[in-house]
């Protein structure tokens, strides 16, 4: 029985998930975008979120809590540097998946699982239904030709 199990085992053991994770992580951190299947995107989508978290707050222990699951120190750098000041006022929500299909060989369904408001995209506002519904601009009358 699977009472107050909580994670998906995606077919494999625990020390075998844990270091696929990780490496997906890395690579999702490295690229800033990824595709794989959807129940691995939903899992590395907390782990990411959780790298991320520790990012923003600089120190060394949390330096260290990042770097058991990122063994590469480049990207660590990263992390620190680069990719955890951006989300500096976001109080998380750093990932998004979007489902592109299934995979030609096993019918899995796919996702692209990236990172919120990266590659220069500005995050958007919600905008009022005022806002939203501004009458069209008229178009003049003509009566003939124009010059």
């Amino acid at each position: 029985m699977r009472h107050l199990k909580s994670g998906r085992s995606l077919s494999r053991s625990a020390s075998h998930r844990k270091a696929m994770l990780g490496n997906l992580a890395v690579s999702i951190l490295t690229h800033e975008r990824v595709t794989t299947t959807v129940p691995k995107a939903k899992e590395v989508r907390s782990v990411v979120e959780r790298l991320i978290t520790y990012g923003k707050g600089a120190d060394l222990h949390n330096i260290r809590l990042a770097a058991r699951t990122i063994r590469d120190k480049d990207v660590l750098k990263k992390l620190f540097d680069d990719i955890a000041p951006t989300y500096k006022e976001r109080q998380g929500g750093y990932t998004r998946i979007i489902k592109v299909g299934e995979r030609k060989g096993d019918n899995a369904e796919l996702a692209i699982i990236e990172l919120v408001g990266r590659n220069g995209e500005e995050p958007r506002k919600r905008s009022s239904k005022k806002a939203a519904t501004k009458p069209k601009a008229e178009k003049p009358a003509s009566g003939g030709a124009e010059a």
